[in-house]
């Protein structure tokens, strides 16, 4: 009896030893492991792309005994404590606040519109990630490899995105000599900017919202601030015609700053400004006295242009000479006017227009060195006029906007220009930096019975169109595909199907109205004027093409030919790019000559954009200041 009495006593110590036990294993750390793609997943996941708090704002709010759920339901108190908590240094304190207040913002963003509770939230956020960035002890620098830092820069580009997406929506509220203004319980000081446009945007698009198709390539600058396109009006309709037009969509990095010189003053101050930057002439920005790397998207703005240019089907209006169409040549700056960065002159072909160098011209500012360096004007003129009449005022265009924007001709960007022409274009390019001379006067059936009067004003009427100079201000130029001495092409029946269609321009048939009436003598007869369309004028027996096929191009000038090469076959010399036979793309004489497999459209291969981008180089190097 006694050995079970002490049996049953000792029951209930072994009970509660096991339970303790029990215990304990379940409070053993278990282990899994996770897919490689699983862990690169999670390392991203934040409130932007996953809706989910980071990992490190998540760890953060254990250390002060909060979870995501609490946060959400009680986020005031949850903001107060992680705000004052002992426990968390600096660095996770701001990250984690900075993630908190992007989550309340995005909870609340459910449309186009803002309202002030939202934008509030942006502004908290904003503001706690610039503390992070620059009012903290280590530095930017110091933090390179800092997962977290990433993160943060990009809780902050987004909170901008959309803080200056709704204060673009306030401009228009505003009075002009507006210097500051309250928005959401905020002051808001007037933008500092540097952006030169024409016109106060109407429209500002954040590129980060962009996808374009036909393009190659994206080409973006890392750094910091949100990326945007500025989006000017067009012309008013009683604007002067000026044969130039400045870029009406231009690259845009807007950062936000801060009130404060300490990291207490940043954080209890509720000013605000917008550094506007145009990103092609600052490579950084000074913030907090440091210089920091400036972010820009510079295909953004190239690709809305042409997205909504309507080029392709009014380039075709142009050359029928339909309604829709232009009817003269005008010249497209790429980007506002630089006068420190040298000018790269692009010529399209027949049929064609700016779209024609859709990636070259991409590709060519995508380049950091050459964007640093060069600016793209593209010349858009009507394909169906003859290639003296496009000559003559696609020189004159060039002329008026070199005048207009550099009036004394001291700048960098007039001086070592360079042109670049494709198929009719490379024709038109020659012909600009070539003398005519007296040889062109042959074509002109001149009666012998005209008056000194009639010849005398026959010959201004002519002069224009007949006899020219190189222009001064060109010293490289670069033929893709040129048919120099016209195309064999032009006289199939598919060509002459299609000339049968052109319409010349009506100025065009108005002033050789008037030069056949110079050519009749008194009693009204004389030599018939026969004028050309453009699709004539590329045949290799048009008047024209024989006589300028080899005028002298300015010995100051150096030239290149790009040639296509379509199923190659043979002698190079009988070889043709499907177009354009080889031996009338050739030029004696050429600094440098490439050959590539290639359709007519040989611009757009990325052998031509290299070869393109090669001689840019060379030309930079040997003009450098």
């Amino acid at each position: 009896m006694q050995g079970d009495s002490i049996s049953w006593a000792w029951l209930p110590r072994l009970a509660m030893t096991a339970l303790l036990l029990c215990l304990n294993a379940c409070a053993m750390v278990g282990v899994s492991r996770l897919k490689p793609s699983d862990v690169v997943s999670e390392r991203r996941a934040d409130v932007i792309g996953s809706k989910q708090f980071s990992d490190g704002t998540v760890q953060a709010l254990n250390v002060v005994a909060l979870n995501a759920k609490q946060c959400t339901q009680s986020f005031a108190s949850c903001t107060e404590i992680v705000e004052h908590a002992s426990g968390l240094d600096e660095e996770r304190r701001l990250s984690a606040l900075s993630e908190l207040w992007l989550g309340r913002a995005l909870r609340g963003d459910k449309g186009p519109a803002i309202d002030d509770a939202t934008l509030d939230a942006y502004l908290q956020s904003a503001r706690y990630a610039y503390a992070y960035l620059f009012y903290t002890k280590r530095t930017p620098a110091e933090r390179v490899f800092d997962q977290r830092q990433a993160k943060v820069i990009a809780f902050y580009d987004y909170a901008v995105e959309r803080v200056v997406g709704r204060w673009f929506e306030e401009l228009p509220r505003l009075s002009t000599g507006w210097t500051q203004t309250e928005l959401a319980g905020w002051t808001v000081l007037r933008p500092d900017t540097d952006l030169h446009l024409r016109a106060a945007p109407t429209e500002l698009i954040p590129a980060s919202a962009l996808r374009f198709k036909g393009l190659r390539n994206v080409y973006r600058r890392d750094g910091f601030g949100s990326d945007f396109v500025a989006v000017a009006p067009p012309p008013a309709p009683d604007a002067p015609a000026e044969p130039w037009r400045e870029p009406r969509y231009a690259a845009m990095t807007g950062v936000l700053v801060f009130g404060g010189h300490t990291l207490d003053e940043v954080l209890d101050t509720r000013q605000a400004q917008l550094l506007v930057r145009d990103p092609y002439r600052d490579a950084d920005v000074a913030i907090a006295g440091r210089s920091v790397p400036l972010g820009a998207n510079f295909t953004a703005p190239y690709g809305l242009w042409l997205a909504r240019s309507g080029f392709a089907m009014q380039s075709i209006r142009s050359l029928l000479g339909r309604e829709g169409g232009i009817k003269e040549p005008r010249v497209l700056l790429m980007q506002p006017w630089d006068p420190d960065r040298l000018t790269v002159v692009m010529l399209h072909g027949l049929a064609s227009s700016p779209e024609a160098w859709v990636n070259v011209a991409n590709e060519v500012l995508g380049d950091e060195q050459l964007r640093r360096h060069y600016q793209v004007w593209q010349v858009y003129y009507p394909t169906n006029a003859p290639i003296a009449v496009n000559l003559m005022q696609i020189r004159r265009a060039l002329d008026a906007t070199i005048r207009h924007f550099d009036p004394g001709g001291t700048t960098r960007a007039t001086h070592h220009m360079m042109l670049v022409g494709h198929s009719m274009g490379g024709v038109i390019a020659r012909l600009l930096v070539s003398s005519s001379g007296d040889k062109l006067w042959s074509l002109v059936p001149e009666g012998s019975r005209l008056s000194a009067a009639k010849r005398t004003r026959l010959h201004k009427a002519l002069e224009p169109y007949l006899q020219f100079s190189p222009m001064p201000q060109v010293d490289e130029a670069v033929f893709l595909a040129a048919p120099h001495r016209g195309t064999p092409t032009a006289r199939h029946r598919l060509a002459r199907w299609v000339a049968e269609l052109i319409r010349l321009p009506f100025s065009v048939l108005k002033e050789m109205t008037s030069i056949s009436d110079l050519l009749k003598d008194d009693s009204g007869k004389g030599a018939p004027l026969h004028v050309s369309n453009s699709v004539d004028n590329l045949s290799d027996t048009d008047p024209f093409i024989v006589a300028t096929e080899n005028l002298p191009i300015s010995p100051g000038v150096r030239y290149h030919s790009i040639i296509g090469l379509y199923k190659p076959h043979g002698e190079l010399a009988q070889s043709s790019d499907g177009v354009v036979p080889y031996t009338s793309a050739h030029l004696a004489g050429a600094a440098s000559e490439v050959v590539i497999p290639s359709w007519h459209s040989v611009q757009e291969t990325p052998a031509a954009i290299l070869e393109l981008r090669r001689i840019m180089r060379q030309h930079l190097a040997r003009e450098k200041p």
